[in-house]
């Protein structure tokens, strides 16, 4: 039996999300997702997608990462997909930060895993629970193939120019200070579906990708390749997101702590899980502060205009940065749902041939979509973006090799 399933896990701080994948055909055989782990709200969500049943779902405390892997084990245990089946080929696993090691998926041994922790520094909110995920994993299966798929790997293409800052070169280099990027399987997926989409190769195609979550980046995608994008060292530089400031001024860091008196600790929680949206009104979800807004809310009026604003500037940035644009396509939480974002952001652009149609951008579907104008000399493309089928094929991709 040729074993053509692979399991991708998407370890975050505080969730698991998963799916299992034949890819022989790309079926979605399972899927789910355990979120507030450590909580005593915790809850797994269990669809088995190839068995047609109905959805699944377990409340109460899940204590932390590995007890939310075994939850997900027994899973698809009870569907007949456990993890002990000769079906399943691989286990690939998101890594948020994989530095300039690894610029593409790479199967993880003792020395790879140490790494990955020499890296937590500068992605201590997600490469944590990453390294768990990996952990219990291969506890639970150590005879098969695990696979790193980093999110900084899609922006190791970056020039120089880009991934430098203007700092002492030897300082940097010393202490790996550079921009790194993140998302990477997200924009990577989304630009070459995007070319999909204009019926186009990806190496002929410009793409300014706008990845709007919780957390949000924005990349410029020249011929397939990123050269540039709004994510730095870790995941606060760039745009307005959910908790997260984006740009600041780093001498905000200096002020706080001689003026305000606040130690290193305090102003990273601040810049990383009180700011954003959520230290603007007090809201991160866009919808209910899209519902504050027609309420009149001028709070969260004001909060919207600034992440509108923070947009804006980088889609004139990448423009220009990409000298010809051909699309430029929203993706993720936001990105896909948020009509009145996807309008505002181009409101006021139709001089660089972007506009948008209202009676298109309107419509609520899972397929990628254009909702620009046919006149618009510039793409405006809604694409869902799939980092589980991309993790899943760069995993498979990778152990087929290994095993050629």
């Amino acid at each position: 039996m040729t074993a053509t399933r692979v399991l991708v896990l998407n370890s975050g701080s505080s969730s698991v999300k998963y799916q299992l994948l034949d890819m022989a055909d790309g079926t979605r055989l399972a899927a789910g997702l355990v979120e507030r782990i450590g909580e005593e709200t915790s809850r797994l969500r269990h669809e088995p997608l190839a068995a047609g049943g109905d959805s699944r779902e377990r409340t109460g405390r899940i204590a932390d990462h590995e007890a939310a892997l075994r939850a997900v084990s027994d899973e698809l245990s009870a569907d007949g997909l456990g993890l002990d089946s000769p079906e399943l080929a691989a286990i690939g696993h998101r890594v948020v930060h994989g530095g300039l090691k690894f610029t593409e998926p790479t199967v993880i041994d003792d020395a790879v895993l140490a790494e990955i922790e020499r890296l937590v520094p500068v992605a201590p909110l997600h490469n944590p629970a990453n390294i768990t995920g990996i952990r219990t994993a291969r506890a639970l299966r150590p005879d098969l193939p695990q696979v790193a798929v980093f999110d900084t790997a899609f922006h190791t293409t970056m020039p120089e120019s880009a991934a430098r800052y203007a700092i002492d070169v030897e300082t940097a280099d010393r202490h790996r200070v550079r921009r790194y990027g993140f998302h990477g399987t997200s924009h990577a997926y989304v630009s070459r579906a995007t070319a999909k989409l204009l019926g186009k190769a990806p190496e002929d195609v410009n793409v300014i990708v706008l990845h709007l979550g919780n957390g949000a980046s924005a990349s410029a995608v020249r011929g397939g390749r990123c050269v540039d994008t709004s994510m730095g060292l870790t995941p606060l530089e760039g745009l307005v997101m959910g908790t997260r400031s984006g740009d600041a001024d780093p001498a905000v860091i200096f002020h706080l702590t001689r003026v305000g008196g606040m130690s290193i600790d305090e102003i990273d929680v601040l810049l990383n899980k009180k700011s954003g949206l959520v230290g603007l009104c007090g809201d991160n979800d866009m919808r209910e502060i899209r519902r504050r807004i027609d309420a009149g809310d001028e709070q969260a009026a004001l909060a919207f205009d600034i992440y509108i604003h923070r947009l804006k500037k980088y889609i004139g940035a990448y423009y220009a940065v990409l000298g010809r644009v051909d699309a430029v396509v929203f993706t993720a939480g936001v990105g896909e749902n948020a009509a009145p974002v996807r309008e505002a952001a181009v409101a006021g652009l139709e001089e660089l041939g972007l506009a948008v149609d209202g009676e298109l951008n309107s419509v609520r579907s899972d397929e990628a979509r254009l909702i620009s104008p046919e006149y618009a000399r510039v793409a405006v493309a809604v694409v869902p973006t799939d980092e589980e089928l991309e993790i899943a094929d760069q995993t498979y991709a990778l152990v087929g090799k290994e095993n050629s």
